[in-house]
Formats: structure tokens, sequence, C-alpha cells
């Protein structure tokens, strides 16, 4: 077993220090064992960026651990079991008559490859999670509680169901009759729309009673169409299998929830302990508030990943501790962040990351397991978009620009974060601010210019072909002003500078791509080519 100090470390970021903790807790429940970490995830609909932090959060606790050597399973239960409880806006309304039944008992959504609801869901999230590094046992809900993994426990909740009732009296605000912790799925509708009329402790004879008038009889002791309700689900999973470290989120940490409730019942009905559980903040999408799957389209794991590489995505989750709220970037935000994260990574190359940095940032790039991909050369996200914005996506063009910016040579050589990019352009910046180059020269507004901003578009003009490159046009754009202000091109900016620079950068969006901003001007220039330029300006 390697050596788990943290003296030894550098890397004392959140994660680390919850790994101390949760392997010390396992040496103290189960020495020698595997230690368990977990995540629930139910497939109700669109599992969202918000729902990723419970995966996430135990992921690269469970991950650390194993880099320092010691055995870890991530577990990530699929409530697939739970009920169907509503029909979510765009579905249509006659999917009503499947409330109440086990998610994977209702049909798929219209046009869904999968068989059934809960696998409808799951699968772009399983996919994600796969590009995402994430490794994990998954445990279907469904199958556990049909195959009767959980019959034992079951018995032991509904034996000690007066106790059981006895905790959440002291957190009810009325009064329940005839509690019982199990709620049996009818024969014949499939729906959980049953009452549990009477029960046997001796035998475990069980009678319900169904709204849709079905009743019967049956011994609880073989009965496998039902689930403890989620108070005493969740404490029971945590003992069946010795959870040590599992988070939850905001809402399921006020005084009556489950987990407050269920860390007493853990303990006075299954004997188990609650496992160490950080509460984690909501996660938002650019002004978006608090996400709700059951409110319609809500951005998934797999959106993000259509925008941003894995490694991006990972490095979102773990930079902020799990109390921290943060925005995940689908807009023009995107740029910046990813301006961050390249600028984090030159840090890193060049040994000047502090050490919560560096943490976060290798465990975004890798798991215990390796590396994640990469892209080969890359470029700035901001650039790449501008190139696919300007060129359409057309792939010669887009070749020729990124050969004279920055040597590429080859497309896949900047790929995926060059297809990232044009998915970007192509499905989240509205038509309006897409940047068409015109056609033809602007001929009424070259016919109105003053002898001064014809001489600045003779300077750009005259030093197109000196300065073609992304270094060179920058200092060339900057420098046009400063030269016919009779300054050095490295002369520093002084308001009125500044003002001049502006107007002529207008002038040129003008000539270019009729409007008063654009892309940045280098990567404009370079994208248009120099010939094309030259025509535009009316040389």
């Amino acid at each position: 077993m390697a050596d788990n100090s943290p003296t030894d470390r550098a890397e004392t970021d959140w994660v680390s220090r919850f790994a101390d903790e949760v392997i010390a807790e396992a040496e103290r429940r189960a020495p020698g064992k595997a230690i368990v970490c977990a995540s629930g995830l139910s497939p109700s609909g669109p599992i969202h960026l918000g729902n990723l932090r419970e995966v996430m959060t135990p992921h690269l606790v469970a991950d650390e651990i194993r880099r320092r050597g010691i055995d870890c399973v991530h577990l990530l239960s699929w409530d697939d079991y739970d009920r169907f409880r509503r029909v979510p806006a765009g579905i249509d309304p006659s999917w009503a008559e499947h409330i109440g039944k086990p998610l994977t008992s209702v049909p798929a959504p219209p046009g869904s490859p999968h068989p059934n609801w809960a696998e409808h869901f799951k699968s772009p999230m399983i996919k994600a999670l796969d590009e995402l590094g994430v490794d994990y046992v998954g445990i279907s809900q469904t199958a556990h509680y049909t195959s009767g993994v959980y019959r034992e426990p079951i018995l032991r909740a509904v034996a000690a169901r007066g106790a059981i009732d006895a905790v959440l009296a002291e957190h009810r605000t009325r009064r329940v009759d005839g509690y019982f912790p199990y709620r049996p799925y009818c024969e014949l509708c499939e729906r959980d729309l049953t009452t549990v009329t009477a029960y046997d402790d001796d035998t475990t004879e069980m009678a319900y009673t169904c709204e849709c008038g079905f009743g019967e009889t049956v011994r609880l002791a073989e009965h496998d169409r039902g689930k403890l309700v989620w108070k005493v689900d969740w404490p029971m999973r945590w003992t069946h299998e010795g959870v040590i470290f599992e988070p939850s989120g905001v809402d399921h940490h006020s005084p009556d929830s489950a987990w407050i409730v269920g860390g007493k019942i853990v303990g006075e009905v299954f004997g188990g302990t609650r496992p160490i559980g950080p509460m984690y903040a909501f996660v938002g999408i650019s002004g978006m508030a608090k996400m709700s799957s059951s409110k319609g389209d809500v951005p998934t794991p797999a959106d993000a990943l259509q925008i941003m590489e894995a490694p991006l995505l990972r490095w979102l989750y773990a930079r902020r501790k799990p109390a921290q709220s943060f925005k995940i970037a689908f807009d023009q935000e995107i740029q910046r962040l990813y301006d961050e994260w390249d600028a984090l990574g030159r840090k890193v190359a060049q040994g000047d990351a502090q050490p919560a940095e560096l943490a976060a940032y290798n465990r975004a790039v890798r798991t215990s397991r390796g590396p994640l991909p990469v892209t080969p050369h890359a470029l700035p996200y901001r650039t790449l978009a501008s190139v696919a914005d300007i060129t359409t996506g057309h792939a010669e063009q887009t070749l020729r620009i990124l050969r004279d910016l920055d040597g590429v040579s080859d497309l896949d050589q900047a790929r995926p974060r060059l297809d990232r990019a044009q998915r970007w352009i192509d499905t989240h910046v509205p038509a309006d601010q897409r940047t068409h180059v015109r056609a033809a020269p602007d001929a009424e507004l070259l016919d109105s210019l003053g002898e001064a901003e014809r001489e600045s578009l003779r300077l750009l003009v005259d030093g197109l072909d000196e300065h073609w490159s992304l270094d060179g046009l920058t200092t060339l754009v900057y420098g046009v002003p400063k030269l016919r202000a009779g300054l050095a091109v490295d002369a520093p900016a002084t308001p009125e500078l500044k003002a001049a620079q502006r107007a002529f950068f207008a002038l040129l969006y003008r000539l270019l791509v009729g409007r008063d901003t654009g892309p940045r001007l280098p990567t404009l220039l370079l994208a248009v080519g120099a010939e094309r330029v030259r025509k535009l300006m009316g040389a």
C-alpha cells in the first residue's frame, strides 16, 4: 500500500483533505476493506450539470484515494426504481397514465431508441461520464429491488417501523396514521398508488389495495415489486453497501431532510453509520438560476462536452470546494474561461502554479488510470471560434488561416478543441451576432472618408505583408493610430490615443463586416486574407 501521509504531498486541496478524512474513517470502520464512495442519480428527466456535481465530488475523492495505491470503489446508484412523478414539458400529456410507475416501466419519450424512460435519460450521462474519465460501478435500483438483493434490510425496516415512525415524528408537522416504510407497486397497474392495509410480523403477510381497485395479500419475504420510502431507503443503502463517503445537495441538508433523518435511522434500524457527506452547492449556467430537470430542457454534461473539452469541464468541478457555487458558460464567457484555463496550463508548465492550482489542474487532465485526451496544437478558443465563425466551417479556409496563425499543418492537430469551438458558434451564437465578411467594398463609406482616414488605411495595407502573423497584425492595427499621431509604434497609450484606436478599429470593422464590432481584428484580418483585405480597404 502506498504511503498516504499528507505531509509528503504538495497537492493540499479540498480533494486531498477529504481523501485523508475518508481513509482515516475507513480504517476505523472497516480496516482492510475497499473504501466505498457513492453517488445517486435519478433518471426521471435530463441529468443536468448540477447533478454532475453529485458524481464528480466522490469521483475526485475516490480517484485521489486510488492515486495513493489504496483500493477504492465509486458506486453510482441509478434510482431507476423511483416513481414517475410528472410529465415534463414537451412530452405528450397522455404519458400521465404512467404516473406512479417505476421509471423503468414507463415508455421512453416518443422517437427514443431506448427501451424505457430511465434508459433514455441514463444513456447520454453514461457516455458523458466515459468521456470525462469517471470510473464507477453502476447499480440499477430496479435490478436490486426486483432481484431480492435488499430483501433482508426491507424486512428489518418493516419490523422496526415503530422506531422509524418515532424518528420521523420528531420532524413532522402533521400526524400520520398507520405508518409503513415499504410501498408496493400494484401487480395490476404497476403504479405505487397503494395502501398497505395489514401486515403480520410473524408470517410477513402483507395486504394492500390500490387506487385502481386491485388488492392482494403477499408475503413480503418473497415480494419484489416495491421499495422502501426514500428516508428509509437511503440509510438502508449506506449500511448495505458500506458507504464511507457520499455528498448531497443543499436541499438534502434542511432540518427535516433525508440526510438528517437518515442519520438517525441508519444507526437505530440498520446498525450502520452515516457516511462523511459534504453538502454541495448549486451549479448555474451563465446567468441562469438553479437548474431543475422537471421544468423542461436544461443543459446536460453531454451538452457541455459539445462545446468544451473534458479536462476543462473536470477543472470547473475540481477547482471549487463542494460548498462553493459556480457557473458553467454557454455564452461568450466560455472564451474567457478558456483563456483562464490556458493561462493555468502555462503556469503549470513553467512551475509557477500554486499547490491548489496545480492539484486542480492535475485532476482535470488525468485520472489514476492515466491522462485524458488533449488537443495536440491548442490554439486559443476565442481564436478558433472567430475562425469558425468567419469561415462557417469551411475546412480549406480554416486550415489556411490556422497555418498562417500558428503553423498548423493538419486540422486534426487542432482537434478536438476546433470542433468544440465550431459547435459553440453553430449552436450558441445568435444569427445576428455571427460575422459575415463583406462580399464587395463599401463604396459609399470609402468615398466619404477624409484624408486622415485614407492615410490610416494606406498604412495598414502597406504593412500587411511585413506583419502577416497574429502578433505582427496586432502590432500593426494598434500601431497605425500611433504613426498617424507621429509616435513610435511602442509608444504608451494615452486617453487620446486610445480614442483614436477605437475609431480606427470601428472603421475597419465597418469596411470588413459592415458593423462597428466583431472578432479580434488580427484574427479577422488573417481570416479574410491579405488580398481580400486590400480590396475591401479600397486599395
